[in-house]
């Protein structure tokens, strides 16, 4: 079983240092080095009969453990390691990890002469020259922690070298980096490292200003070195180490068979580098924003407002990023534009001047951190993003006077009409004329539809074709409307009142980087504003040693509490939750960054011995509403959301030919279980919730939970029996209406299923068992719990193991898929002891694990948070995790994650949609030069040719109306007339020409996921306010409520 984790605090610097020696031709043992600064160091090695793992952390050098024997390390070269030839008849995964180990090796010996390099051509130097160019007392910032990095790596280097010349007997190296990089010291020097870089850089940098010699050095050596690698580019390797191992560990992971005696530890050892390389990088983000905030600290006068507020300590800074503002005219012509840096803190947004001062030729060598001159800061709460053709709803037009930020006074005429042109100009207006252009063309139609004659083109057909083709016009500046948001940030802040005491506020647009630069500022913007309610100021505790521990920015923010159900008669139980997800690629920005994920919440619940309900909110606005509820026969007791079929399959279906019945094609489907044993399917809320199909249990007893794979839909009861339903190709998805595939589990209920890849875990009291996914055999069963009065209510699976939670009992477990080992147990009422004193019986009612934590919800209504891995290493639970000051008044009742992910065409740069709309362009629009008058004169006026289907009206019935007789015209020739709208026609489909076409571009592109949390139980509570204080609940404290959590945008 896995130890668990120490504290993850930084530790006191120490005088010695641990490492791995080689004491004898097989063993590798720990060392412990004393005097690291004395040219002839020893090290003290432990003897192999020794018990500990570990030596203990006295920092007494005079201290000596018995069966320590002293043996010199300096003068120990170790030998480089080398693969030995390749043995025949290796399988294709035994080449390729090989391969891999390989490039471990290369990839650690060039890191290993990286930090030789820094101390021997840096620091060494640096020490010695005289007169110095940097200080003794500097040099030591600067290069502090190096060595003891080089000695952790050049043991672990000597240790690589045994298990690379024994490789092709025992092909293990997982336990190698566990035993290697587990260890508290391997942690303790890394942090102080990257803790002292950002101060490093800041030596090098202000060095490099002040001393000419030092500069000079530094070049010298940047010219010498074979590579050309600085200084820089040299001690950043440290920070980027880790990462690197676990892409290498990766690769290892996936040509490891099954079985493997090194799988096991290949995934414990990404657990252990996955944890390491978090550690260091939310110190680093601390780091960096510390030295963000100091510096902008010291381009505030002393004395100013804004300086205490930053020097308080309780600002965090949220987001960081240089962005171009632009200042347009009332034309919406470009004025001006200006390079920003501009901080978002957790509550007030400030708005930098840069300021880059000093010899550019050193930005070379060292990045250079700019000088910033404070232009404006506000409060958060007042900070309003406005989006192009939103600017009506986002403010009150008649009581606020809005001028740009940097232009001139908006002059007379200006303010009395109080338009505003920013960005594009005047997309909004043009959308707003074609809107009542096409009211006034539907008004000529109604009017064309009273003549009495039949002209070919003014008729009906003519006429629904003008309607048509304004609506496409429409959608394309839609279409424009959002392609000019994409990287145009507009903020509305509040300004002096005018001499009348109007309010005066100004909008700035700043343009970022990418797309997904703005998709962050405005969900970090709207979440921040959240942040800073009651409720969430806390609303999480760590509980940590230092008890000053603040919950980090990307933790999860209360956004709403609402009532389950809207029928308040009757007190209705939750039984279950599912997030019907919904798509919608073109929706704007703003909605994508502000509201919670796309799609539909069906809450399912009901009371004891009376009928059921389902609630179905709508999560498609910023706070969630119910758009319909529908009784059922009996109280639901689980439900299951089962997406459509993979796209391969309907891609082999589109091969073959058009669906003949587009009835039939499968949509997602909502399943439900109820006590009655009864099973129902419904469509989803798009397709008008109807009932697609319903059975009853074997034997009516109640289905206690619902789990797909890709074969069956499975259902476990009450008598312990596991009913599958077998997969059909019809439009339902299962057949209910055959008897089903029954399995007798256990003699108990089926509390709990879990669908993975290959498997299925079924759990019956305390025992777990593992059928095949396929054919449902039995392949193994476990006890997971050694009391039989005891059974497994919760499963959830991440990485390679299950965390599973109990019946009774305040502790979970996690397990192996593979091996189905015992790995780690955790007690989560230690973690509850300081919010609920002297509760000494905690019960564990829900488990959820999403984007790396573990949600774990008690019976006393409290939430707790718990880090888990995110990559297919082994879950383990490292940190002390959170605990959450909002909760519910009874046991949370279920956990649930609703997420929706951003259409990737969204990302694309307007560069990218211009090259693609200019080959679109020279493919679907050729202009042959117009020959006739009118056909001249079109092209002058640059007007549009209104039509949409209609190619031609020549087929069309009646005389045509014109000034002049038609042209004779060759039939083996036709010219382009002037009804002929080809020229004009981008595309026949205009959805096909408004819907962005797939781009190979975005193959590669990341998807931006939106996630929310959604706990149900008894009423709201907030653990951190005395009783009756804080805001009225929204709901009793008996009322089934939800409680959903934002969680900020996974870029």
């Amino acid at each position: 079983m896995l130890p668990s984790s120490g504290a993850w605090g930084k530790r006191k610097p120490r005088a010695w240092r641990l490492g791995w020696v080689r004491s004898d031709a097989q063993g590798i043992m720990w060392a412990r080095q004393e005097s690291l600064h004395h040219p002839h160091a020893h090290a003290v090695v432990r003897c192999p009969s020794s018990s500990s793992s570990s030596v203990s952390c006295s920092g007494d050098s005079e201290e000596e453990d018995m069966g320590l024997l002293e043996v010199a390390v300096t003068d120990i070269k170790p030998p480089a390691p080398e693969l030995g030839p390749m043995p025949d008849g290796l399988s294709p995964q035994q080449v390729v990890r090989r391969h891999i180990l390989g490039s471990i090796v290369q990839s650690e010996g060039s890191y290993v002469d990286s930090l030789k390099r820094i101390l021997q051509d840096y620091r060494n130097p640096l020490m010695e020259m005289e007169p110095k160019a940097l200080s003794a007392r500097k040099c030591q910032a600067v290069f502090f922690r190096v060595k003891e990095i080089l000695h952790c790596h050049s043991m672990f280097q000597i240790a690589l070298s045994s298990r690379v010349a024994e490789w092709d007997s025992t092909e293990k190296i997982g336990d190698l980096f566990v035993a290697s990089f587990s260890k508290s010291m391997v942690l303790d020097v890394y942090s102080d490292y990257v803790n002292n870089f950002t101060n490093a850089m800041s030596i090098i940098k202000k060095a490099c200003l002040t001393k000419p010699a030092f500069l000079e050095f530094l070049k010298r050596r940047q010219v010498c070195s074979p590579d050309r690698v600085t200084l820089y580019g040299l001690m950043v390797k440290p920070i980027q180490r880790f990462p690197q191992f676990i892409l290498l560990l990766q690769d290892m992971l996936k040509n490891t068979p099954r079985g493997h005696p090194d799988r096991l530890s290949l995934q414990l050892a990404l657990t252990e580098l996955e944890t390491l390389a978090e550690k260091l990088n939310e110190q680093k983000r601390l780091a960096d924003q510390v030295a963000e905030i100091q510096q902008l600290t010291k381009s505030v006068s002393d004395r100013s407002s804004l300086n205490k507020l930053l020097t308080s300590g309780q600002r965090q800074l949220l987001l960081c990023e240089t962005l171009t503002e632009t200042v347009y005219g009332d034309r919406g012509q470009l004025i001006k534009s200006k390079e920003r840096r501009v901080f978002l803190l957790n509550d007030m947004l400030v708005c930098a001047n840069i300021n880059f001062k000093g010899q550019l030729e050193i930005s070379s060598l060292v990045p250079l951190g700019p000088k910033y001159v404070v232009k404006w800061n506000t409060a958060l709460p007042q900070v309003q993003v406005v989006e192009v053709g939103q600017e009506g709803s986002a403010y009150d037009k008649d009581n606020v006077l809005i001028q740009h930020a940097g232009a001139k006074k908006a002059s007379a005429a200006g303010q009395a009409q109080n338009k505003v042109y920013l960005g594009p100009p005047r997309l909004f207006q043009e959308l707003q004329d074609l809107q009542k252009d096409l009211a006034v063309v539907e008004q000529i139609t109604l009017l064309v539809s009273t003549l009495h004659g039949t002209y070919q083109n003014l008729n009906m057909t003519v006429a629904q074709d003008w309607c048509l083709a304004l609506q496409r016009l429409m959608r394309v500046k839609e279409e424009e409307i959002h392609s000019a948001n994409k990287c145009r940030l507009r903020l509305l802040l509040p300004g002096k009142p005018d001499k009348s005491g109007r309010p005066i506020s100004f909008m700035v647009v700043f343009i970022t980087p990418n797309p997904l630069s703005k998709i962050s500022w405005v969900n970090r913007l709207h979440l921040a504003k959240i942040g800073l309610r009651e409720e969430n100021q806390p609303g999480w505790l760590c509980p940590d040693e230092d008890k000053k521990s603040k919950a980090p920015f990307w933790c999860p923010i209360l956004a709403c509490c609402v009532p389950a159900f809207s029928s308040r008669a009757q007190s209705l139980q939750l039984g279950a939750l599912v997030h019907s997800p919904v798509n919608c690629p073109l929706l704007g920005f703003s909605a994508v960054s502000t509201s919670l994920p796309q799609g539909y919440l069906w809450v399912g619940g009901g009371q004891e011995g009376a009928g059921g309900q389902v609630e179905i909110f709508s999560l498609n606005r910023p706070s969630p509403r119910t758009v319909k509820s529908f009784p059922l026969a009996a109280p639901v007791l689980c439900m299951e959301y089962i997406p459509e079929p993979e796209e391969e399959e309907t891609e082999s279906g589109e091969e073959s030919g058009p669906a003949t019945d587009p009835s039939a094609a499968v949509r997602p489907t909502i399943c439900l279980g109820l006590q009655d044993g009864s099973i129902l399917l419904y469509g989803s809320v798009d397709t008008g919730t109807q009932c697609l199909a319903t059975c009853r249990s074997p034997g009516l007893q109640p289905v206690l939970c619902l789990r797909h794979s890709a074969l069956h839909l499975l259902a476990g009861l009450q008598d312990g029996t596991l009913a599958a339903y077998p997969r059909t190709s019809g439009g339902t998805l299962w057949d209910l209406e055959s008897p089903p595939m029954c399995l007798t589990v256990g003699p108990g209920p089926i509390r709990t299923l879990l669908s993975l890849e290959d498997a299925v875990w079924a759990s019956c009291g305390s025992r777990v068992t593992v059928l095949d996914a396929t054919t449902l055999q039995t392949q193994q069963s476990f006890e997971a719990h050694q009391d039989e009065a005891v059974s497994v209510t919760h499963m959830v699976k991440a990485g390679s193991g299950v965390w599973m939670a109990f019946s009774s009992g305040s502790s979970i477990r996690l397990f192996h898929t593979e091996t189905l080992e015992h790995l780690q147990e955790i007690n989560i009422a230690t973690r509850t002891t300081f919010l609920l004193p002297g509760q000494k019986h905690l019960c564990i009612t829900s488990l959820l694990i999403c984007q790396g934590l573990l949600w774990v919800g008690t019976d006393q209504g409290v939430l707790v948070l718990l880090p888990v891995p995110r990559l297919e290493g082994i879950p383990k639970i490292t940190g002390k995790g959170m605990v959450s000051l909002n909760g519910h008044c009874g046991p949370v009742a279920f956990l649930a994650v609703a997420t929706s992910i951003l259409a990737p065409d969204i990302l694309r740069s307007d560069q990218e949609e211009a090259e693609e709309d200019k080959a679109d362009g020279q493919a679907q629009e050729p202009v042959p030069a117009p020959d006739s008058h009118v056909g001249r004169e079109l092209t002058r006026k640059k007007g549009i040719l209104l039509q949409y289907r209609l190619r031609s009206t020549a087929h069309l019935p009646g005389p045509l109306l014109s000034m002049r007789e038609p042209a004779p015209t060759d039939c083996s020739a036709p010219e382009h007339g002037e009804e002929d709208g080809s020229i004009y026609e981008m595309a026949d489909d205009p959805d096909v020409w408004v819907r962005s076409r797939p781009c190979a571009r975005d193959a590669h592109r990341k998807e931006i996921c939106s996630v929310a949390i959604i706990s149900g139980g008894q009423g709201y509570r907030n653990f951190g306010n005395a009783p009756g204080a804080g805001r009225p609940a929204p709901c009793g404290e008996t009322d089934s409520t939800l409680l959903i959590w934002q969680v900020p945008l996974t870029l």
